[in-house]
């Protein structure tokens, strides 16, 4: 058991490292294209900081621990509300205005766009809490409904948004509406950025199939349960990237970018599903323990309160840090529910 928990912590620095890659480059990359903090953190960082969740819980569906991979997937969207928390917590006295209307350092400038980000995940979310209990047999050339009306909804949506966002200043000062410069000029700008990106992300493929075996083996040894561990140990582990990069990008001054990132993230989540049901023999919703739909409800609540951390004005929940502190506390009460469901 020491040993497999030693393994996750070593590959856990790989990420680390990953993350700051990640976090720098997506900054630049938002800012260098045009493209904006919002669907850069959306797409972009929240894929790529993804891959530790796309590669473990693939893996963990061909070794026959389905369970294992759900359960990552539902606690990497709690942790990364949990991540959302120290992030209001550390970056509150920051003094950057934002969609809270007060001077608090983690915040989201106002605009639907952002409520629609968030409002998309926790719509994900719901679903695939939704599909653990209620799924049918059905295949249509190989591809089952549920999870392919993930895939759809996530493409719909992220669409939908891509051409809803409006041109605004980044958190330099300066436009990121780059509409009248020749595309060559920002290829160029955003040459170096992008290899650094495409490090990093090449880092956390490398070392994320790891993880799969590692927690298995932990989960065995533990007698805690694939699903217990998957949603706590691994949804921690593979949130590690979603930490650092967010972490580096609120350094930067880049909220909006690290608040799109994780509920990109939390989307994203849902939409390895559809992959892992195309490596599986049988309907993955169907292998999958009744009890993972309390880590999705979970899930979906923190997302709520992660929301309301982001939203609520000053005159209606003063403190932000104090609100960072009661969403970091229902993390731990969630992860407490679960490991009394196991």
């Amino acid at each position: 058991m020491v040993q497999a928990f030693g393994m996750m912590l070593v590959t856990g620095a790989a990420v680390v490292i990953a993350g700051i890659l990640l976090g720098w480059s997506a900054d630049r990359i938002a800012n260098a294209t045009g493209l904006g903090e919002l669907w850069t953190g959306w797409v972009l960082l929240a894929g790529a900081t993804s891959v530790p969740e796309f590669v473990t819980d693939t893996s963990a569906v061909r070794i026959h621990a389905a369970n294992l991979a759900a359960g990552d997937l539902f606690g990497s969207s709690l942790t990364n509300m949990a991540i959302l928390a120290v992030l209001a917590v550390s970056f509150a006295p920051g003094g950057q205005k934002g969609i809270t209307g007060d001077n608090s350092g983690l915040a989201m400038t106002e605009g639907s766009s952002e409520l629609l980000n968030a409002g998309l995940a926790i719509l994900l979310t719901v679903l695939g809490t939704a599909f653990t209990l209620l799924h049918s047999s059905i295949s249509i050339v190989g591809v089952r409904p549920e999870p392919m009306s993930l895939l759809v909804l996530w493409l719909l949506g992220t669409r939908f948004m891509y051409k809803r966002q409006q041109p605004r200043c980044d958190h330099r000062g300066g436009a990121t509406s780059l509409a009248g410069e020749p595309v060559i000029n920002r290829i160029r700008r955003a040459f170096w950025p992008i290899a650094i990106f495409v490090a990093g992300g090449g880092i956390i493929f490398l070392v994320a199939p790891g993880f799969a075996r590692n927690a298995q083996r932990f989960a065995a040894i533990s007698g805690w349960g694939d699903s217990f561990v998957g949603t706590w140990l691994v949804g921690f582990s593979t949130a590690l990237p979603d930490l650092v990069s967010s972490v580096t990008a609120c350094r930067l001054g880049a909220f909006d970018l690290a608040v799109a990132s994780l509920y990109g993230s939390c989307a994203f989540n849902m939409v390895v599903f559809f992959v892992m049901d195309l490596v599986s023999t049988r309907p993955v919703f169907s292998l999958l323990d009744p009890v993972l739909a309390v880590s999705g409800a979970l899930a979906v609540v923190l997302m709520v309160l992660g929301l309301a951390v982001v939203t609520l004005r000053r005159h209606v929940f003063p403190a932000p840090s104090l609100r960072g502190g009661v969403l970091l506390g229902s993390y731990c009460v969630a992860i407490l529910i679960i490991y009394a469901c196991r």
